[in-house]
């Protein structure tokens, strides 16, 4: 297995984390990204995994994609490339969480955003800078829409401006702010709050809440519905946390 270069991942058996590691501000080039898609078609593809971390080393969440990569010659390969990323996070059933611990900006904003929790220190700083060098955000034109509506998006993405955390929580795309101090421990808090539940049903409920978007409401209400009954209620964990509710005893996962 050849060495990674550009991250450091530390896995156990509930959680996988991601550091991005490319000083000095962690920016992603095409073979950062080959190495963190590589990384995340193993964590798609591992049915035990319970959360998914994805931080900076150093000062820097990350500071964007490589400006060099956006050339003529490169800019095809950087694009799929890059896209894969989202792709492969979309494929992912398991909560993914942004740890922004610092600088998080261009295609690093845009890899927050495509997370499923971002958690923010009071330090970090997040913007769209792109149209300042006669670019656009791709995916975050596509995602911030979602997030913060379409008027806010297109201010996000046509100033250029650098937003605090506190700003991008409420405007819409942080979830939650932490002290410099207390960053860490709230980034473990939000792991441990999630690793206590079934692996199954972790990715039930996530799937859940993703099926039924582009539905009408009456659509959504019968497919979530009918995955309730029909998906959830014949696992073996659903029927375990009933009896370990009702036994007031620790619930045993068997993934089933």
């Amino acid at each position: 297995m050849a060495e990674l270069e550009f991250l450091k991942v530390e896995k156990d058996d509930q959680v996988a984390r991601i550091i991005l590691d490319r000083p000095k501000h962690n920016v992603l080039d095409i073979p950062m990204m080959n190495e963190l898609n590589a990384e995340l078609e193993k964590i798609a593809a591992d049915d035990e995994l319970k959360c998914v971390v994805i931080t900076g080393e150093g000062k820097s969440f990350c500071a964007g994609v490589e400006v060099a990569d956006h050339k003529p010659d490169n800019v095809d390969l950087m694009v799929s490339t890059f896209n894969r990323i989202f792709e492969l996070i979309n494929m992912i059933d398991i909560p993914i969480i942004a740890a922004v611990n610092g600088a998080c900006l261009g295609g690093g904003m845009e890899l927050a955003i495509a997370c499923d929790i971002v958690i923010a220190s009071e330090k970090a700083i997040l913007g769209q800078p792109e149209i300042k060098l006669g670019f656009f955000p791709p995916y975050a034109a596509l995602r911030l829409p979602e997030l913060v509506g379409v008027a806010k998006a297109i201010e996000i993405v046509t100033t250029g401006q650098n937003y605090s955390a506190q700003a991008a929580k409420d405007l819409g795309f942080v979830s939650q702010v932490a002290s410099v101090d207390e960053f860490q421990d709230v980034v473990e808090k939000n792991v441990k709050q999630i690793v206590m539940a079934s692996p199954l049903i972790i990715r039930l409920n996530k799937r859940a809440v993703k099926r039924h978007i582009g539905t009408s409401f009456a659509q959504g209400v019968d497919l979530v519905s009918n995955y309730f009954l029909k998906t959830m209620m014949k696992t073996e964990d659903t029927l375990e946390g009933i009896a370990s509710f009702e036994e007031r005893r620790r619930a045993v996962w068997k993934n089933k």
